[in-house]
């Protein structure tokens, strides 16, 4: 491996979006392997890898380059998208689909921002997909200049003097990441939703229901993700969760809205909850159902399946407190204190459950709102997870 395919590597490592990134191509699409890879005329190296295959492949891992079909792709700089390579009249008899067993593929050209060939963004499964009737193409080629103007901002970064190179990484990351992740992302999974919520109101078909409901709910899946996606990148790039202050006199209806959501998608799980009724607290009531959702979400996913879920909301002293326990193995002692950063998710949990961001994403809200999240564990009080601000000037 040269020195230059090293520092490629080590360029899309350091962006933090990356992961990211990846998540959301597999979450959309259904295909379980996903990639960036450095191609050149000799060689293709992954540079980050979504392997949920086992396909065997890591970051810095080589495969023959004639053999894929990257190599097309650097030639052509035109994307390649199958649905189904065994019935595909240009793949069915390609080596490179028999080679590597998928059916579905789709492989998208990252170039410089010079224009320069950089390498792909691909992925793959041995299962068929539907990917030419869908708006992953245009999710991909937004993708890939995302990662355009990332990897310049990094190079940038190790020309230049440090501190200046961060103040305008953070002010163009910030302005180029929302910018091309809103309008080219939010736009299409928008459309996907209005229109599947419009089949299944104006034209009902008991044949076709279901698969409508399954697009409305990926879509709205997808959506959420980048969302997540976007927070994230606001909390990493300095500007913070964005927050609208008000005074709030409907907060106890918000919480208690939020756990009525959620029991409604876990009937069997049990909500214990006791909300007081709250006058005079400014705060983004939107935000705080948020964080309370994350944390519900948190406790049903890694609490005891048969344990009650308990959330307490009150404000004393003009100190508002909210907190989710529940019951189940306790949190390990050396996991606590990256328990807050993104993707901390244990490596065990199943990928279909998000992007990792949850507790990150809370805490962030907390932050903004001049408060924090706290969280103790033990075998015989539970996983508490707790947050407080002050909910009154002078408190």
């Amino acid at each position: 491996m040269g020195r230059s395919t090293a520092a490629d590597i080590a360029t899309i490592d350091r962006i933090s979006a990356v992961p990211a990134i990846l998540q959301v191509i597999t979450e959309m699409t259904g295909m379980r392997f996903a990639a960036v890879a450095r191609v050149t005329q000799q060689t293709w190296t992954a540079c980050a890898v979504l392997d949920n295959l086992g396909f065997g492949l890591q970051a810095g891992g080589e495969l023959d380059l004639v053999s894929t079909l990257c190599f097309e792709t650097m030639t052509s700089h035109l994307p390649i998208v199958i649905d189904q390579a065994s019935t595909d009249p240009l793949y069915q008899s390609h080596h490179t689909p028999k080679m590597y067993r998928f059916e579905s593929y789709i492989t998208i050209p990252v170039f410089r921002t010079d224009g320069a060939f950089f390498g792909t963004l691909c992925a793959l499964d041995p299962e068929p997909a539907s990917l030419k009737d869908s708006p992953i193409q245009s999710t991909m080629e937004s993708f890939a200049r995302l990662l355009s103007l990332q990897i310049e901002a990094e190079e940038n970064l190790q020309r230049t003097e440090i501190e200046l190179i961060k103040e305008r990484e953070n002010a163009e990351l910030r302005e180029q990441f929302i910018a091309v992740i809103g309008h080219d992302l939010r736009n299409p999974l928008f459309a996907i939703t209005t229109a599947a919520e419009r089949v299944l109101r104006k034209h009902p078909d008991p044949q076709t229901d279901g698969l409508v409901q399954h697009i409305l709910s990926c879509g709205n899946r997808a959506s959420q993700l980048v969302e997540d996606v976007l927070d994230f990148a606001r909390g990493r790039l300095g500007s913070g969760i964005p927050l609208t202050l008000r005074k709030c006199s409907d907060l106890d209806k918000v919480l208690r809205h939020v756990i009525s959501e959620v029991q409604s998608v876990h009937p069997h799980r049990q909500i214990l909850s006791t909300i007081k009724t709250f006058e005079h607290i400014e705060c983004d009531s939107g935000r705080l159902a948020q964080l309370l959702s994350n944390l519900l979400a948190n406790a049903i996913t890694h609490g005891s399946a048969t344990d009650p879920v308990r959330v307490d909301a009150l404000c004393i002293n003009g100190v508002f407190t909210l907190s989710v326990t529940n019951q189940g193995p306790p949190i390990p002692a050396d996991v606590i204190p990256n328990l807050f950063q993104p993707y901390s998710r244990p490596p065990s949990d199943m990928p279909q459950a998000g992007l990792g961001l949850g507790l990150y994403i809370a805490s962030q809200i907390a932050l903004s709102h001049g408060g924090q999240v706290d969280v103790v564990s033990s075998e015989q009080q539970g996983t508490v997870f707790t947050f407080r601000f002050a909910s009154q000037p002078g408190h």
